[in-house]
């Protein structure tokens, strides 16, 4: 049987990211957390010398990765118009948040300015994609509803780190929520093949 290209992709996204952040997590050379820590200061080079390099490499794969995966929503396109160009907004959305992505790893921490500019726009993109991906599967008869009902939740946790940037544990809840989500799209897209 022939996997789909969201399939691959969502796959990829979580073991790229997963590997590279926790790798960079184990060389930061004191204690780090959500309470404490952005996920962002694991690229630091000053706060983690030996670790950050594995974070912003993550960042730049694992935004690469993204490019495949929103491409592949196209399997979820139907005869619908709304349907249709919705998923295509949505794509654009993705296209452009998984270039950011990348940027975030090329303007780590150690560029501030350049690097809160991207981090901003890849939450508020997102954000966007969430609630676009959702609003336009949760009515498709072969999506698990449940799923976008997680969906929904996981855009109004990213919309509470858009509101309240103050805290770092919503950061991580942020992306790993949504990276849990793009797992349960990949299973979805699956079931779909």
């Amino acid at each position: 049987m022939r996997w789909p290209i969201l399939c691959i992709a969502g796959i990829m996204v979580i073991v790229l990211y997963c590997t590279f952040t926790f790798t960079s997590l184990a060389l930061f050379p004191k204690p780090c957390n959500p309470i404490n820590n952005w996920l962002s200061d694991l690229g630091n080079s000053s706060y983690n010398p030996n670790g950050a390099v594995f974070f912003n490499i993550g960042c730049v794969l694992t935004g690469l990765m993204l490019f495949p995966f929103y491409a592949g929503i196209r399997r979820w396109y139907t005869k619908e118009y709304w349907r249709k160009h919705l998923l295509l907004v949505t794509q654009v959305a993705g296209f452009s948040s998984a270039f950011a992505l990348v940027m975030i790893g090329v303007f780590s921490e150690d560029y501030p300015t350049q690097h809160l500019f991207w981090s901003q726009v890849f939450f508020v993109l997102n954000l966007a994609v969430l609630i676009l991906a959702n609003t336009s599967l949760i009515t498709h008869p072969n999506f698990i509803r449940p799923i976008g009902y997680y969906g929904y939740a996981v855009a109004a946790i990213n919309l509470t780190l858009i509101l309240i940037s103050t805290t770092p544990l919503i950061e991580w809840l942020t992306v790993f929520t949504a990276l849990g989500y793009a797992g349960l799209l990949t299973y979805n897209t699956f079931k779909l093949a």
